[in-house]
């Protein structure tokens, strides 16, 4: 009986140090793998530091001139059209200057075909994009601080990477030259472009042939199978070689000296990421204009990006670098040693989504810092819809958001709960190497870059919603038969007025919200009532709410019974005879402008200017 007790003990013990041994070698080998991705072999691991504090002028005033000079299509950021006139001038549009002086040009009908099958493939006038040059002149929209500004003399070298899928040919190549012609080359060691699995025949060897013969920098890494938007950027990410990594999307334009106002605050502090301003080139004329004048990153609690209003300390120094709590995402500069300290990208997050909160939030958390600089810029081209599928299953985006939430926002993860229920069932994997990160780093908690960092975002977008300023039907009072009905439409897509459903008991889409956003939705979904006189001056669509007013920003005038849209007000319009609306101008006779929100909160209209954004 004591030998059997004596055997069984020693077993149990045996099997106890057993697995304490197993833990302590799995939490060695896990540290081990930790470090070894924090300190890449292939990228520096020493800290830049300027041999000299002083500072030149890097503008490289012979290409400047040169870009001046330059006439043609599409030059300087003019627009430029693609229409059925002009026809015996098509073939030589690139030699007789058609488009010059930024004047449009014009395709013949023939080619209505391509520009459809164009646009379908790629989200925007890629027919356009074949007529203007691959090194096209920009306008230079830059603070005129800017242009006597000087940075570090001594700055660190820098990876562009350019990951792309199926980018149209011409498009990606000027997002090349673009970033070779306007870098000096002392700065710019290479462009890495990261072909996504591309199925575009242009993407293997002719466009490895034409870098070889035309761009020896840049270089292109073929992806075996489509990995997404997040592995992409870290496949090149892991063998690039320049002390800095820019990460650029695939369709954009760098601008006049943009690298060195990225490069100096990491060159000053290697804990820094630094954005440039983000232009835009508008998807149908390849005009080149400017988005703002700068606003700061930040999120709603469903993690839509929004932006917060510059601070006055910032507004007072327009070419200064200023701190930003979230980055947009696509475009930006940090140092290798910084990036992978933290541990580069999650690689658990899958295809694209929450990879720019995950980034930011440990960039300030973990002890570095974010800043926008004014004096870079650089041009994006903001597709008008996705042309391509995305290769991941499932909610891959809310798994994504899951792992951010749990990683890094502690008990702040509760109101994205709240907002989007159905995540908190969605299994998120593995989180160890995250944990790992926030524990090794002595990472700070979220509270902390809430009450310091985002300390304005509650004001403008709380955690804790307020109560919506109206709901239900949108009758209209001089055809009191008709609703305003989006009839489950898309984005982009417009709608007008149908009978309305108490009326008739027919299916349609009639109950809406005036939002605390101060924006008007259909009821459960994200799209908003959004006019934007790029489009038809006047038309109504459905666009993804982004809770910033602009093209989305409406007020009930409940004394007028106005529904009046934009700063610059105009009031919601209707043809009853032909079911559209429209903005126009207001008009206190007209009987069509006056409307009826079924349920108005009056204490809360009341309190307009004190509620949601300013």
């Amino acid at each position: 009986m004591r030998r059997n007790i004596r055997s069984l003990l020693k077993t149990l013990l045996l099997a106890f140090l057993t697995v304490i041994c197993t833990v302590v070698l799995f939490r060695l080998f896990r540290g081990t793998k930790q470090i070894e991705y924090a300190q890449k072999h292939n990228g520096p691991s020493a800290v830049f530091t300027p041999a000299t504090n002083e500072k030149i002028d890097w503008h490289n005033y012979e290409s400047i001139q040169k870009d001046m000079d330059r006439t043609g299509i599409g030059e300087h950021g003019h627009p430029a059209h693609l229409t059925a006139s002009d026809s015996d001038k098509y073939d030589e549009l690139d030699r007789t200057g058609i488009g010059e002086h930024g004047h449009p040009a014009h395709l013949t009908a023939s080619d209505s075909d391509k520009y459809d099958e164009l646009y379908k493939v790629n989200g925007f006038n890629a027919a356009l994009s074949d007529k203007i040059a691959l090194d096209r002149a920009l306008p230079d929209i830059r603070n005129k601080g800017c242009k006597t500004k000087k940075y570090l003399k001594n700055l660190p070298t820098v990876s562009v990477i350019v990951p792309f899928h199926n980018e149209h040919w011409t498009t990606l190549l000027r997002t090349a030259h673009s970033v070779v012609n306007r870098s000096p080359p002392e700065l710019l060691k290479e462009v890495i472009l990261v072909d996504d699995c591309s199925t575009k025949a242009f993407s293997k060897k002719p466009l490895d042939d034409y870098l070889a013969a035309n761009l020896t920098k840049v270089r292109t890494v073929h992806l075996p199978e489509r990995s997404g938007l997040i592995r992409a950027r870290l496949a090149g990410a892991h063998i690039a070689t320049g002390e800095v990594l820019i990460f650029l999307d695939s369709h954009t334009e760098a601008n006049v000296n943009w690298l060195p106002p990225l490069l100096e605050p990491i060159a000053q502090n290697y804990k820094t990421c630094v954005c440039p301003f983000i232009d835009v080139i508008q998807y149908e004329t390849f005009e080149y204009r400017a988005q703002d004048e700068g606003a700061r990153g930040a999120f709603d609690w469903e993690l839509f990006y929004k932006r917060l209003p510059l601070l006055p300390e910032d507004l007072k120094h327009p070419t200064e670098p200023f701190k930003s709590p979230v980055m947009a995402g696509g475009l930006f500069a940090i140092s290798q040693k910084f990036f992978w300290e933290l541990g580069g990208y999650d690689e658990g997050l899958d295809i694209w989504g929450g990879e720019q909160y995950e980034l930011s939030f440990k960039i300030w958390m973990c002890g570095g810092q974010m800043y926008d600089a004014p004096c870079s810029r650089v041009g994006h081209i903001y597709r008008k819809f996705a042309p391509f599928p995305n290769p991941g299953k499932g909610d891959f985006v809310g798994r994504n958001y899951k792992r951010v939430a749990e990683v890094w926002m502690d008990e702040y993860a509760e109101f994205i709960y709240k907002r989007r229920p159905k995540y908190r069932s969605i299994d998120p994997g593995d989180l160890s190497v995250g944990l790992g990160i926030r524990e090794r780093l002595k990472c700070k908690s979220f509270k902390w870059f809430m009450e310091t960092i985002a300390f304005d975002l509650p004001l403008k977008y709380p955690p804790i919603e307020p109560d919506d300023f109206a709901y239900g039907e949108i009758r209209n009072l001089a055809a009191p038969e008709f609703c305003v009905d989006t009839e489950f439409k898309e984005r982009d897509q417009e709608f007008g007025l149908q009978e309305c459903n108490k009326d008739n008991k027919k299916k349609g889409e009639q109950n809406f919200t005036l939002t605390w956003h101060k924006d008007i939705r259909p009821h459960g979904r994200s799209m908003c009532w959004d006019v934007s006189d790029y489009r038809d001056k006047g038309k109504v669509v459905l666009y993804p709410c982004h809770g910033g007013k602009g093209n989305q920003y409406w007020k009930y005038d409940i004394d007028k019974q106005w529904l009046i849209h934009g700063s610059n007000p105009r009031c919601l319009d209707c043809d009853p005879g032909q079911k559209k609306i429209y903005v126009t101008k207001c008009d206190t006779e007209s009987k069509t402008q006056r409307w009826r929100f079924e349920h108005v909160d009056m204490k809360l209209l009341s309190n307009w200017e004190s509620i949601g954004p300013s």
